[in-house]
């Protein structure tokens, strides 16, 4: 029954991705998401953007549902998965992570693992997700003060949310998922540095790194908290 949900929500997940594109294509632009466009032209379609789009949320959502098998917590981590995608790929064009979809996933994701919670049966995890996250906020926004280049208030914003869902799965997940998001984005950036592909003052969109390090914690931190322990 799991394998053939799997594959049930890999199929919607393909949909969710391919629909995905006027997300990613208005909100920076300040457009409306249906309908046409007034006194601006509509941005036209990126292809291969669109299709990793579509094949990463396809595979998040079989490999969510593999993670989440009979929690109630998996609506919540689907909602999560097609937020970060539209984030990053607007923060790699854009260097923003809008408002308009930070907020209102803040809202879904404490509404959606309250209810996961009252599921489950497990109040402490809300109650932890919800210090994580503030706590996350606040280690962000004193990053954000110390050096606003490296780290946007955007970042800062969506520190929220990542501290919540992790935190809600527990402490070692919330160190491992915002500690491996650093990992990821000063790898890459070494590396695109190396290959002269961008200078060393130049700035570096952190959403997706964030999206990485939170997907990774999510999917098989438990495995690499229990190999790190020796367990």
């Amino acid at each position: 029954m799991t394998a053939t949900l799997a594959v049930v929500l890999t199929a919607v997940g393909l949909a969710v991705g391919w629909l995905l594109d006027p997300v990613i294509t208005r909100v920076p632009r300040r457009q409306p998401l249906i309908g046409p466009v007034d006194g601006d032209a509509d941005e036209p379609t990126s292809m291969s953007r669109r299709l990793i789009v579509t094949v990463i949320c396809g595979a998040l959502f079989g490999a969510l549902t593999l993670r989440f098998d009979g929690s109630w917590a998996l609506p919540a981590y689907l909602v999560l998965a097609t937020a970060l995608v539209a984030l990053s790929a607007i923060d790699l064009e854009h260097y923003i992570l809008p408002n308009r979809i930070v907020y209102p996933l803040a809202l879904a994701m404490v509404a959606l693992l309250a209810i996961a919670s009252l599921g489950d049966d497990d109040f402490d995890a809300l109650v932890r997700g919800l210090a994580a996250g503030a706590i996350a906020f606040v280690v962000f926004f004193a990053l954000h003060m110390v050096s606003p280049r490296s780290m946007g208030f955007g970042d800062v914003k969506l520190s929220f949310v990542l501290g919540l869902s992790l935190g809600w799965l527990g402490w070692g997940e919330v160190l491992l998922g915002l500690f491996l998001g650093f990992v990821y984005g000063a790898v890459v950036g070494i590396v695109l540095i190396a290959l002269r592909l961008r200078e060393r003052n130049q700035a570096l969109p952190f959403g997706p790194f964030h999206a990485a390090g939170a997907h990774t914690a999510v999917l098989v931190g438990d495995a690499i908290i229990t190999w790190y322990r020796g367990g």
